[in-house]
């Protein structure tokens, strides 16, 4: 149990010496955004996730083997958004010369105007809820903008390279909590790490489904939204490090 917390501690609060500086604890929020918009997409927008695109591949087929209450062309446009965030992600990667703060920073900013966007559109758009309308066209801009927004949040932490903090895909940190477990074998290798994501996800979408069946769901968004401008002022002053964690170790 000591490793368990210890590992999750030294993941909220980094030792000075972590090749990773404090990247970890800024994707430890990063996935309870995660857990935020797709429990916005799912509840509001109608059977469609923004972030977790194996749900969407699946979703997809059940609306073309004919499965009642899924839209087709939601599950696609989302995949495509996706990919082009990825995209987007990829190119501002790459423009930040491998200095890991300057990538953060660049992805978390652009991530937040995203949402921000989004938040305007759900606050001035006439209608109490997305899910309530037939107005497919706002349907589809909310899904184009926030399927961007997580394509980008997920190159950007692939581009990061911190073990086991993907802040959208969980399923091969749970399968690495299983599998490098001293029943299994193992040594618990991360396992306070990897347990923090699971939680840190579990709590987004706890806190959005609580504030949508309470009437509230714009504010998922609005709270989503200002996660990722804490990050974005927190990561502010490292884009200009030019040591240490900056570097993604060898």
């Amino acid at each position: 149990m000591s490793t368990l917390w210890r590992d999750a501690w030294h993941t909220v609060r980094p030792r000075p010496d972590d090749p990773h500086g404090p990247l970890a604890p800024m994707l430890v929020l990063l996935t309870i955004v995660t857990g935020l918009v797709d429990a916005f997409s799912y509840l509001e927008l109608g059977r469609v996730f923004v972030a977790n695109m194996t749900g969407n591949v699946v979703f997809l087929s059940f609306a073309l083997g004919g499965a009642p209450g899924f839209l087709w062309w939601a599950s696609l446009l989302a995949v495509v958004t996706f990919l082009l965030g990825a995209l987007l992600g990829g190119r501002i990667g790459a423009a930040s010369g491998g200095h890991r703060g300057r990538h953060l920073f660049a992805g978390a900013a652009t991530q937040t105007a995203l949402l921000a966007v989004a938040v305007i559109l759900t606050w001035v758009a006439p209608m109490a809820s997305p899910r309530d309308s037939s107005d497919g066209a706002l349907l589809a801009v909310l899904i184009i903008i926030l399927g961007v927004a997580m394509g980008l949040q997920n190159a950007t932490a692939r581009g990061l390279s911190v073990p086991d903090l993907t802040t959208t895909v969980l399923t091969m940190t749970l399968t690495g909590m299983g599998a490098d477990s001293r029943i299994a074998g193992g040594r618990d290798g991360r396992i306070g790490r990897r347990l923090l994501s699971v939680l840190a996800m579990f709590a987004g979408g706890l806190a959005g489904v609580l504030l949508i069946e309470s009437g509230q769901g714009r504010w998922v968004l609005v709270f989503a939204t200002l996660l990722l401008g804490g990050v974005t002022l927190w990561v502010a002053r490292a884009r200009r490090a030019t040591t240490g964690w900056v570097q993604k170790p060898a």
